[in-house]
């Protein structure tokens, strides 16, 4: 998809990126698979339980988000990176010694803080390796590692529980991690000192004329970061829109089985189909404000008119009620649309920053914003904990989904329009 003429080693490191992020979401999904079948018949967690497990991993995932990309900015991407992957992976394998509620929160918790640098590391490396016009695409086409490993996990993980045990999906997954890191310190390094790349492909990547040099970049404070509005735009964009994404991949298989009574074996087909309409929404996100940009529309104006349709793309998540009555498999496309818009925005919203901010500060807004994220998932995670819970001692679960699928289909147009307010023309700091 992008242009192969002058070489084709930022690929290479573009592909780390991406299955980066797919065992990212990989170690982060096997949870909710084993949560019906295996946690709460075996050590009786409630679904009250099972949000306080989600929020505590939000919680230290958005406290790692204030100084990951800080971190990854003052020691270099290719260290930074490498650190945390590590130290996810260990966490990952963790969960297989946890026996109660306690113990997952503990592992939990280990494994939000670290999973923290992935995308403060991989935002700023797309920005380190290509121009404007192919950052939203390729941020689309790493973003969309998250869908791969939302189609791999519930492929993979209850073959992983039924054959060897429930442990041996964290112990597997985490092992993943650390075969990756092996290749990334052997590919990884900036462009100006990577010695694998052509001159070629180096005038390239540093094609923008208004891209300061490494010499060049203004220094700017972590703390004065939120004295910009840009950083605020970002801030509310990820605020508003990231929890809506972390209610579909923590609650799907357990809606699907509440609502329409899918057994686990029977949730990996529709699971399957929403990741892969998620992945081509992702890469399609990234590639429309791209072609809007070679077209001759304003960098600002692209970005700001691809996230208004995929904003609008989310609206009719609150009719999946209604149709899925009539066919659960329209459910499922309805969910497949959404998911696919919310990738689809994200790959955009996460280049604004590169557009908006220098380099040398990429990482610690990307953290920044996801740590809002984080934040709001924790306000979506509970409200969802006990909305379910209240309604399933009622007898009637589908009203508190109805509830969540009203808050989703609302949230990215709010999110489009204070973005909008707070950076019209996404000004360069």
């Amino acid at each position: 998809m992008i242009r192969e003429k002058i070489g084709k080693y930022r690929h290479r490191i573009l592909a780390l990126v991406f299955f980066a992020t797919t065992i990212n979401y990989l170690d982060r999904q096997v949870i909710s698979l084993l949560k019906d079948d295996y946690l709460q018949p075996l050590f009786k967690i409630t679904e009250t339980d099972y949000a306080n497990i989600v929020i505590i991993f939000q919680l230290t995932y958005a406290i790692g988000m204030l100084g990951a990309g800080w971190f990854i900015d003052k020691i270099g991407t290719r260290l930074g990176y490498a650190i945390s992957l590590a130290a996810w992976s260990l966490s990952a394998i963790g969960h297989s010694f946890a026996r109660n509620v306690f113990g997952f929160s503990i592992a939990r918790g280990a494994l939000g803080i670290s999973e923290a640098g992935n995308f403060p590391a991989a935002v700023k490396t797309v920005a380190e390796w290509f121009p404007k016009k192919d950052r939203a695409l390729a941020t689309g086409i790493f973003n969309s590692g998250a869908n791969i490993g939302a189609i791999v996990a519930p492929l993979a993980v209850p073959l992983i529980a039924i054959y060897f045990g429930w442990q041996w999906a964290f112990i597997l997954t985490g092992i993943i991690g650390l075969i990756w890191l092996f290749f990334w310190l052997i590919t990884y390094e900036i462009p100006l000192k990577n010695r694998k790349l052509s001159k070629e492909e180096f005038e390239y990547i540093h094609g923008d004329k208004e891209e300061e040099t490494e010499a060049a970049l203004p220094k700017i404070k972590w703390i004065k970061l939120f004295t910009y509005r840009q950083t605020w735009a970002f801030f509310f964009g990820k605020l508003l829109t990231d929890p809506i994404w972390f209610f579909y991949l923590f609650w799907l298989p357990s809606f699907l089985n509440k609502q329409y009574g899918m057994t686990k074996t029977q949730l990996a087909l529709p699971i399957a189909v929403v990741y892969t309409l998620t992945t081509i929404g992702s890469i399609f996100g990234g590639w429309l404000s791209g072609f809007f940009i070679k077209k001759g529309m304003k960098v600002h104006r692209a970005r700001a008119t691809a996230m208004l349709i995929f904003a609008l793309c989310v609206v009719p998540i609150i009719t999946v009620q209604y149709f899925g009555s009539i066919s659960p498999w329209l459910a499922v496309m309805i969910v497949g649309l959404a998911t696919a818009a919310h990738q689809a925005w994200s790959a955009n919203i996460f280049t604004t920053v590169s557009d908006m901010f220098p380099k040398n500060v990429i990482a610690s807004v990307v953290g920044v914003g996801i740590m809002a994220g984080s934040l709001g998932t924790i306000a979506i995670a509970r409200t969802t904990g006990l909305l379910l819970d209240h309604y399933k001692a009622l007898g009637h679960i589908q009203t508190g989904y109805k509830i969540m699928f009203a808050i989703c289909s609302s949230a990215y147009i709010i999110a489009w329009i204070v973005f909008n307010i707070l950076a019209p023309k996404m000004k360069k700091i």
